[in-house]
Protein backbone atom coordinates (compact mmCIF):
# COMPACT_ATOMS: atom_id res chain seq x y z
CA UNK A 1 0.00 0.00 0.00
CA UNK A 2 3.12 2.82 1.24
CA UNK A 3 4.76 1.64 -2.55
CA UNK A 4 1.36 2.04 -4.25
CA UNK A 5 0.73 6.06 -2.81
CA UNK A 6 4.48 6.69 -3.79
CA UNK A 7 4.11 5.66 -6.72
CA UNK A 8 1.18 7.93 -7.04
CA UNK A 9 3.01 10.91 -5.55
CA UNK A 10 5.60 10.53 -8.19
CA UNK A 11 3.96 10.19 -11.20
CA UNK A 12 1.42 13.16 -10.32
CA UNK A 13 4.20 15.33 -8.96
CA UNK A 14 5.62 15.10 -12.36
CA UNK A 15 2.65 15.44 -14.27
CA UNK A 16 1.80 18.61 -12.24
CA UNK A 17 5.46 20.20 -12.11
CA UNK A 18 5.54 20.28 -8.28
CA UNK A 19 8.68 20.08 -6.37
CA UNK A 20 8.40 18.45 -2.78
CA UNK A 21 10.88 19.29 0.06
CA UNK A 22 11.26 16.99 2.84
CA UNK A 23 12.77 18.20 6.23
CA UNK A 24 15.02 15.62 7.29
CA UNK A 25 12.88 14.89 10.52
CA UNK A 26 10.28 12.77 8.28
CA UNK A 27 9.42 9.84 8.37
CA UNK A 28 11.47 7.50 5.53
CA UNK A 29 8.08 7.15 3.03
CA UNK A 30 7.93 11.05 2.72
CA UNK A 31 11.99 11.67 2.28
CA UNK A 32 11.78 8.79 -0.33
CA UNK A 33 8.88 10.78 -2.51
CA UNK A 34 10.63 14.12 -1.50
CA UNK A 35 12.92 15.99 -4.02
CA UNK A 36 15.24 17.27 -1.80
CA UNK A 37 15.55 16.27 2.16
CA UNK A 38 17.79 18.65 4.49
CA UNK A 39 17.34 21.09 7.17
CA UNK A 40 14.79 24.18 6.93
CA UNK A 41 17.10 26.87 5.63
CA UNK A 42 19.01 24.56 3.14
CA UNK A 43 15.43 23.45 1.55
CA UNK A 44 14.74 27.06 1.11
CA UNK A 45 18.06 27.78 -1.11
CA UNK A 46 17.15 24.46 -2.90
CA UNK A 47 13.42 25.96 -4.02
CA UNK A 48 15.03 28.80 -5.44
CA UNK A 49 17.13 27.29 -8.20
CA UNK A 50 14.00 24.80 -9.31
CA UNK A 51 12.16 26.01 -11.92
CA UNK A 52 8.96 24.38 -10.32
CA UNK A 53 6.12 27.51 -9.75
CA UNK A 54 4.77 25.09 -7.05
CA UNK A 55 6.74 23.70 -4.17
CA UNK A 56 5.07 21.65 -1.27
CA UNK A 57 6.39 21.43 2.34
CA UNK A 58 7.04 18.42 4.15
CA UNK A 59 7.69 19.76 7.43
CA UNK A 60 6.54 22.96 10.16
CA UNK A 61 4.62 26.06 9.11
CA UNK A 62 8.08 28.61 9.68
CA UNK A 63 9.69 26.21 6.92
CA UNK A 64 7.09 26.81 4.62
CA UNK A 65 7.24 30.35 5.46
CA UNK A 66 11.02 30.75 5.01
CA UNK A 67 10.63 29.07 1.59
CA UNK A 68 7.71 31.60 0.81
CA UNK A 69 10.23 34.32 1.65
CA UNK A 70 13.19 33.33 -0.12
CA UNK A 71 10.44 32.61 -3.18
CA UNK A 72 7.87 35.07 -2.83
CA UNK A 73 6.58 34.42 -6.84
CA UNK A 74 6.07 30.09 -6.23
CA UNK A 75 3.42 29.09 -5.17
CA UNK A 76 4.05 27.11 -1.47
CA UNK A 77 1.86 24.55 0.49
CA UNK A 78 2.63 23.17 3.57
CA UNK A 79 1.38 19.77 3.77
CA UNK A 80 -0.13 19.48 7.59
CA UNK A 81 -1.42 23.10 8.48
CA UNK A 82 -1.53 21.83 12.29
CA UNK A 83 2.21 21.14 11.94
CA UNK A 84 3.60 23.51 13.74
CA UNK A 85 6.92 24.31 15.66
CA UNK A 86 6.43 25.20 19.27
CA UNK A 87 9.80 26.65 20.16
CA UNK A 88 9.19 29.29 17.16
CA UNK A 89 5.51 29.86 18.09
CA UNK A 90 6.58 30.77 22.15
CA UNK A 91 7.87 34.11 21.62
CA UNK A 92 5.79 36.65 19.65
CA UNK A 93 6.65 40.64 18.69
CA UNK A 94 5.16 42.51 21.47
CA UNK A 95 7.81 40.33 23.94
CA UNK A 96 10.73 41.10 21.58
CA UNK A 97 9.94 44.65 21.11
CA UNK A 98 9.54 44.98 24.88
CA UNK A 99 13.47 43.23 24.86
CA UNK A 100 14.79 45.68 22.59
CA UNK A 101 13.80 48.67 23.96
CA UNK A 102 15.49 47.53 27.40
CA UNK A 103 18.25 46.49 25.63
CA UNK A 104 18.59 49.34 22.89
CA UNK A 105 22.08 48.44 21.44
CA UNK A 106 21.76 44.82 21.06
CA UNK A 107 21.34 42.96 18.01
CA UNK A 108 18.68 40.78 17.90
CA UNK A 109 19.54 38.05 16.26
CA UNK A 110 17.10 35.05 15.68
CA UNK A 111 17.15 31.44 15.09
CA UNK A 112 15.69 30.32 12.10
CA UNK A 113 13.15 28.58 13.98
CA UNK A 114 10.88 31.64 14.34
CA UNK A 115 7.95 32.86 12.81
CA UNK A 116 7.53 34.71 9.83
CA UNK A 117 5.84 38.06 12.20
CA UNK A 118 9.00 37.72 14.62
CA UNK A 119 11.24 37.79 12.01
CA UNK A 120 10.26 41.03 10.94
CA UNK A 121 12.09 43.07 13.97
CA UNK A 122 14.97 41.64 14.00
CA UNK A 123 18.11 42.44 13.03
CA UNK A 124 19.96 39.17 11.77
CA UNK A 125 19.15 34.97 11.20
CA UNK A 126 21.22 32.12 11.79
CA UNK A 127 21.06 28.55 11.23
CA UNK A 128 22.72 26.32 13.81
CA UNK A 129 25.47 25.48 11.71
CA UNK A 130 26.15 28.80 10.51
CA UNK A 131 25.45 30.39 13.74
CA UNK A 132 29.12 30.75 15.14
CA UNK A 133 30.10 32.22 12.18
CA UNK A 134 27.74 34.88 11.85
CA UNK A 135 27.41 35.93 14.91
CA UNK A 136 31.28 36.22 15.17
CA UNK A 137 30.97 38.34 12.05
CA UNK A 138 28.45 40.96 13.65
CA UNK A 139 30.50 44.08 14.50
CA UNK A 140 28.15 44.59 17.30
CA UNK A 141 29.28 42.67 20.60
CA UNK A 142 26.53 42.99 22.22
CA UNK A 143 23.87 40.10 21.11
CA UNK A 144 20.62 39.02 22.54
CA UNK A 145 19.33 35.81 21.09
CA UNK A 146 16.49 34.11 20.36
CA UNK A 147 14.60 32.14 21.09
CA UNK A 148 16.87 28.68 21.84
CA UNK A 149 18.63 29.51 24.91
CA UNK A 150 20.10 26.35 24.79
CA UNK A 151 21.83 26.94 21.18
CA UNK A 152 22.90 30.22 22.24
CA UNK A 153 24.52 28.93 24.96
CA UNK A 154 26.79 26.99 22.61
CA UNK A 155 27.25 30.08 20.67
CA UNK A 156 28.12 32.05 23.80
CA UNK A 157 30.89 29.34 24.53
CA UNK A 158 32.61 29.19 21.05
CA UNK A 159 32.75 32.52 21.61
CA UNK A 160 33.69 34.36 24.55
CA UNK A 161 34.54 37.96 23.48
CA UNK A 162 30.38 38.66 22.61
CA UNK A 163 27.99 39.42 25.55
CA UNK A 164 25.31 37.19 24.32
CA UNK A 165 22.24 37.70 26.55
CA UNK A 166 19.57 34.86 26.55
CA UNK A 167 15.97 34.38 26.82
CA UNK A 168 14.76 31.49 28.38
CA UNK A 169 12.88 29.20 25.47
CA UNK A 170 14.10 26.42 23.29
CA UNK A 171 12.96 23.11 21.53
CA UNK A 172 11.18 21.06 23.84
CA UNK A 173 12.17 17.76 22.04
CA UNK A 174 15.96 18.10 22.42
CA UNK A 175 15.64 20.07 25.72
CA UNK A 176 13.67 16.20 26.68
CA UNK A 177 17.47 14.77 27.16
CA UNK A 178 18.94 14.34 30.16
CA UNK A 179 22.36 14.10 31.23
CA UNK A 180 21.38 10.72 32.59
CA UNK A 181 19.87 9.80 29.39
CA UNK A 182 23.94 10.16 28.41
CA UNK A 183 25.37 7.86 31.10
CA UNK A 184 22.72 5.45 30.39
CA UNK A 185 23.59 5.11 26.07
CA UNK A 186 27.42 5.38 26.95
CA UNK A 187 26.85 2.37 29.68
CA UNK A 188 24.85 0.22 26.57
CA UNK A 189 27.13 1.41 23.86
CA UNK A 190 31.10 2.44 25.29
CA UNK A 191 32.57 1.92 21.54
CA UNK A 192 29.96 4.36 20.17
CA UNK A 193 30.46 8.14 19.38
CA UNK A 194 28.12 10.65 21.21
CA UNK A 195 26.60 13.02 18.14
CA UNK A 196 24.13 15.69 19.39
CA UNK A 197 22.16 18.64 17.82
CA UNK A 198 23.10 22.27 19.85
CA UNK A 199 19.52 22.73 20.82
CA UNK A 200 20.27 20.23 23.39
CA UNK A 201 21.46 21.18 27.06
CA UNK A 202 24.71 22.24 27.83
CA UNK A 203 25.18 19.36 30.15
CA UNK A 204 24.16 17.15 27.27
CA UNK A 205 26.65 18.76 24.58
CA UNK A 206 29.36 19.03 26.77
CA UNK A 207 29.44 15.21 27.09
CA UNK A 208 29.45 14.94 23.38
CA UNK A 209 32.12 13.87 20.81
CA UNK A 210 30.16 16.51 18.01
CA UNK A 211 27.97 19.15 18.00
CA UNK A 212 26.31 20.11 15.19
CA UNK A 213 22.87 20.53 12.82
CA UNK A 214 21.24 17.77 11.25
CA UNK A 215 23.01 17.85 8.23
CA UNK A 216 26.50 18.05 10.13
CA UNK A 217 25.61 14.92 12.62
CA UNK A 218 24.63 12.73 9.13
CA UNK A 219 27.64 13.98 7.47
CA UNK A 220 29.97 13.60 10.23
CA UNK A 221 28.29 9.61 10.70
CA UNK A 222 28.70 8.91 7.40
CA UNK A 223 32.40 10.15 6.51
CA UNK A 224 33.59 9.08 10.04
CA UNK A 225 35.68 5.62 10.67
CA UNK A 226 34.03 4.95 13.69
CA UNK A 227 31.29 1.76 13.42
CA UNK A 228 29.17 3.02 16.59
CA UNK A 229 27.14 6.38 16.91
CA UNK A 230 25.02 7.10 19.53
CA UNK A 231 22.73 9.82 18.03
CA UNK A 232 21.79 12.75 20.47
CA UNK A 233 18.59 14.30 17.67
CA UNK A 234 15.30 13.57 16.43
CA UNK A 235 15.17 9.63 15.71
CA UNK A 236 14.25 9.67 12.28
CA UNK A 237 18.18 11.03 11.68
CA UNK A 238 18.90 7.11 13.40
CA UNK A 239 16.55 5.97 10.66
CA UNK A 240 18.13 7.34 8.05
CA UNK A 241 21.51 7.30 8.71
CA UNK A 242 20.48 3.18 9.62
CA UNK A 243 19.83 2.87 5.71
CA UNK A 244 22.45 5.08 4.43
CA UNK A 245 25.67 3.28 5.73
CA UNK A 246 24.38 -0.37 6.55
CA UNK A 247 27.93 -1.15 7.50
CA UNK A 248 27.08 0.65 10.96
CA UNK A 249 25.38 1.13 13.97
CA UNK A 250 23.49 3.67 15.16
CA UNK A 251 21.54 4.03 18.89
CA UNK A 252 19.31 6.30 20.44
CA UNK A 253 20.50 8.80 22.73
CA UNK A 254 16.74 8.89 23.87
CA UNK A 255 13.80 6.54 22.86
CA UNK A 256 11.98 10.37 23.59
CA UNK A 257 13.63 12.15 20.65
CA UNK A 258 10.53 12.29 18.71
CA UNK A 259 9.22 15.64 17.08
CA UNK A 260 5.21 14.92 17.01
CA UNK A 261 4.75 18.15 15.07
CA UNK A 262 7.47 16.85 12.22
CA UNK A 263 5.36 13.30 12.65
CA UNK A 264 2.13 15.11 12.26
CA UNK A 265 3.09 14.54 8.50
CA UNK A 266 2.09 11.74 6.71
CA UNK A 267 2.38 10.30 3.03
CA UNK A 268 -1.60 10.64 2.59
CA UNK A 269 -0.77 14.59 3.64
CA UNK A 270 1.81 14.69 0.63
CA UNK A 271 -1.03 12.77 -1.58
CA UNK A 272 -3.48 14.89 -1.01
CA UNK A 273 -1.59 18.28 -0.86
CA UNK A 274 -0.76 17.41 -4.81
CA UNK A 275 -4.38 16.93 -5.24
CA UNK A 276 -5.31 20.08 -4.13
CA UNK A 277 -7.58 18.52 -1.11
CA UNK A 278 -5.15 19.28 1.46
CA UNK A 279 -2.67 21.08 3.01
CA UNK A 280 -2.57 24.98 3.47
CA UNK A 281 -1.23 27.73 0.97
CA UNK A 282 1.55 29.82 2.59
CA UNK A 283 -0.03 33.78 2.12
CA UNK A 284 2.30 36.25 3.30
CA UNK A 285 1.62 40.59 2.83
CA UNK A 286 4.06 42.09 0.43
CA UNK A 287 5.11 44.47 3.66
CA UNK A 288 5.56 40.99 6.08
CA UNK A 289 7.80 39.65 2.79
CA UNK A 290 9.51 42.60 3.02
CA UNK A 291 10.82 43.28 6.18
CA UNK A 292 11.35 39.51 7.39
CA UNK A 293 13.67 38.99 4.41
CA UNK A 294 16.03 41.63 5.68
CA UNK A 295 17.18 39.41 8.50
CA UNK A 296 17.36 36.11 6.13
CA UNK A 297 19.53 38.85 3.44
CA UNK A 298 21.74 39.97 6.59
CA UNK A 299 22.05 36.17 7.44
CA UNK A 300 23.36 35.54 4.21
CA UNK A 301 25.50 38.61 3.71
CA UNK A 302 27.59 37.30 6.70
CA UNK A 303 27.36 33.81 5.68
Amino acid sequence: MIVDVQKQILKLKKEKDICILAHSYQAREIVEVADFMGDSFKLSQLATTVPNKTIIMCGVRFMAETVKLLSPEKKVVLCNPLAGCPMAEQMDKELISNLKQMYPNYTVVAYINTTTDLKTICDVCVTSSSAVKIIGKIPNDNILFIPDCNLGDYVAKQLPNKNIKLVQGGCPTHARVTRKDVETAKKLYPNAKLLVHPECTPQVVSSADYVGSTSGIMEYAINSDAKEFIIGTELSILEHLQYECLDKKFYPLSKDIICHNMKATTLIDVLNAINNTGGEEIILSDETLKSARICIDRMIELG
